[in-house]
């Protein structure tokens, strides 16, 4: 009996008059009874985690982009930002300035813009780690295999994929290549089951 008086107690208090649950309430079974409860706004912090994915120019070349995104969206994530483009040496410079003294860098930078890329905008839960997990090692011969190095990667300079390194460098990364207005805030119907933490 006491079971059902703090039931009853917590649906007066969940739907303070209503009958419906609002579409932000989450329901489940609580003594046999279905409940409802809100969904707390920390438990969604980290879904709108975003990192920055470039198919580089070797990747673009021999036709990769569309199974590297088939295999971000396989994971769940979801894309909100897309473009291809020949990327200037400007962007380029400021996306790679951490690597100026190294003596790689103008050969880097040649390969970077011999080509298109695909630059791209993911987001979802943890996604900056995950992201790099799922890219692997820089090095492909060090790349686990089932990763994108590991089964597609010919060479440390030919590395078919960038991924960001931190969400911080993500932010940063994300606000060099992308403009507010390109990226589309948009309701994924499953981001509630495949990313509530």
């Amino acid at each position: 009996m006491l079971q059902r008086r703090v039931f009853h107690a917590a649906l007066k208090h969940l739907f303070t008059g209503t009958q419906e649950p609002h579409k932000s309430l989450q329901c489940g079974l609580l003594w046999g009874h279905r409940v409802v409860w809100h969904r707390s706004k920390s438990s969604l912090s980290d879904v709108k985690e975003r990192t920055l994915i470039a198919i580089k120019p070797d990747g673009v070349q021999r036709r990769l982009v569309g199974q590297i995104i088939q295999r971000f969206e396989q994971r769940g994530f979801k894309l909100v930002g897309l473009k291809m483009l020949q990327a200037s040496q400007d962007i380029l410079s400021e996306h790679y300035c951490d690597l100026r003294t190294k003596p790689f860098y103008s050969s880097l930078l040649r390969y970077m813009s011999s080509g298109p890329l695909v630059v791209m905008v993911w987001e979802g839960h943890n996604v900056v780690q995950t992201s790099r997990t799922m890219v692997g090692s820089t090095n492909p011969a060090e790349a686990q295999a089932g990763t994108v190095r590991g089964d597609f990667s010919i060479h440390v300079s030919r590395n078919v994929i960038h991924a960001s390194d931190s969400v911080e460098g993500a932010q940063k990364e994300i606000q060099l290549w992308f403009q507010s207005k390109d990226l589309l805030d948009w309701d994924c119907w499953d981001q509630t089951s495949t990313s509530e933490v």
